[in-house]
């Protein structure tokens, strides 16, 4: 076998490792693209059921009465003074057992 048929001989054989590595490659990023497609899928639906239910509680808050409203909003009120750290009137002391 001559020198040039011994080299076409390892040519070919890379070329043909080098096409099984196209095919796998290719096979890869196939699925990998049904993957994604799968995932945003659930994703657009995750974000629209989250949409819906933000909706659905936003309305309703809107049908309580506005008693309720007020309350909450005092609650909100001490919450954000406590963390604050404004002197909450309750006393600062801590009791180490």
């Amino acid at each position: 076998m001559s020198d040039q048929d011994k080299r076409v001989e390892e040519l070919e054989s890379k070329v043909e490792r080098l096409e099984a590595t196209i095919q796998g490659l290719t096979e890869e990023l196939v699925e990998v693209h049904d993957r994604l497609e799968t995932l945003e899928a659930a994703a657009e639906a995750s974000a629209a059921s989250t949409e819906s239910a933000t909706e659905q509680s936003t309305e309703a808050d809107d049908a309580r009465p506005q008693n309720d409203k007020n309350d909450e909003a005092k609650s909100d009120e001490s919450h954000e003074e406590d963390e604050t750290g404004e002197d909450s009137g309750l006393g600062d002391d801590i009791i180490v057992a």
